[in-house]
């Protein structure tokens, strides 16, 4: 029997059964798809990773791929916690990230001081591996800060076609089972409008992949249509701007307050006519420190249980996790990246 080391009740609180109905949602998708995405758990001998790693093989929804320089101490550590780990490499991988040094080095030719700092390092090695596609989906961060799997992230996978900022946004599943996009709650602090645009176009694409939901975005402010004169209004209302000529089919608005945006009968009285007031489902910050704020009162006093942080804007999907993260984050993470991964593998002509 498997058990999970550091939360013996994964996804407590209110919202957990919705959590865990949305999880095997994604894994009930992935089962139906040719080909089982790959997910590389960067550090391959954290407790929590294989935990999660053997819930995986055993799910048979994703293939997990541990990284680590030697097979042996992932399977020894993984009998020290009592965890079996398949042999069979259709459901569990082992991936040596020095295998790649040499695409690493190609690929940071024209950064000499980070390529020498990094060269041996797995988590940029792994990063390499995501860019050539050797496996699908990249999860790192149990036991490093955000800031290097960032620079992973654009310096080694790169930003998608079309996206000039990376940004990141969270999965708010309600206790009634609702599904909300958070975003940007964790990198760009003071997005400029063409960021913001970015930020939402992204968070668009994040909200459809994980809920198979058209995405209603809204652009948050303290003010609803121009209610309050502001340069910090301006730059949301710029924003619409630019996503109404780069993204004309999606349904987005702003400025809106929060409660036009989510409420019916306010997004009517305050945002007449407007394609999303009232039933937005994706949700744009004016600032980091807004969509962080705005997300944790959402967790702690909304009973709404965060999944992510999700990673926006790159060419393939790399995960940031938190370093207090639980074996059922990773997995969860995992699902949600093999999910990302076959919805572009399906729109990709």
């Amino acid at each position: 029997m498997l058990v999970e080391p550091h939360d013996p009740l994964p996804f407590p609180g209110a919202a957990g059964p919705a959590v865990r109905r949305l999880t095997q949602r994604w894994a009930t998708q992935l089962e139906g798809a040719a080909r089982r995405p790959r997910v590389a758990l960067v550090e391959g001998t954290d407790p929590r990773v294989l935990w999660a790693a053997a819930r995986l093989a055993q799910e048979q929804a994703v293939t997990p791929v541990l990284v680590a320089e030697e097979p042996a101490a992932i399977r020894d550590r993984a009998a020290d916690l009592g965890l079996k780990l398949p042999e069979d490499p259709s459901l569990l991988e082992i991936l040596r990230p020095s295998h790649y040094t040499d695409t690493l080095a190609a690929l940071l030719e024209e950064r000499p001081r980070l390529a020498a700092q990094v060269i041996d390092d797995p988590l940029f090695l792994t990063a390499a591996a995501l860019r050539r596609n050797d496996v699908d989906v990249c999860v790192a961060g149990s036991n490093r800060p955000t800031a290097d799997v960032l620079r992973a992230g654009l310096r080694v996978v790169g930003l998608a076609p079309g996206i000039r900022t990376l940004s990141s946004s969270f999965l708010m599943l309600r206790p009634d089972g609702g599904a909300l996009t958070y975003a940007d709650c964790a990198v760009v602090v003071d997005p400029d409008a063409g960021q913001l645009a970015d930020i939402a176009r992204a968070a668009a694409a994040t909200h459809h992949a994980l809920t198979g939901d058209e995405a209603r975005v809204a652009l948050l402010s303290f003010s609803t249509r121009g209610s309050a004169a502001h340069p910090r209004v301006d730059v949301v209302r710029e924003a619409l701007s630019v996503l109404r000529t780069a993204a004309p089919d999606l349904p987005v608005d702003g400025d809106l307050q929060y409660d036009a945006a989510a409420d019916p009968d306010i997004g009517a009285a305050k945002a007449p006519g407007s394609p999303v007031a009232g039933r937005a489902n994706t949700f744009v910050f004016p600032s980091l420190e807004a969509g962080n704020i705005g997300y944790k009162v959402a967790q702690r006093v909304g009973g709404c249980a965060a999944i992510g942080p999700f990673l926006q804007g790159l060419a393939a999907p790399l995960h940031d996790l938190s370093r207090g993260c639980t074996g059922s984050d990773i997995a969860a993470l995992a699902l949600a990246g093999g999910v990302q991964a076959l919805t572009t593998a399906q729109e990709t002509p």
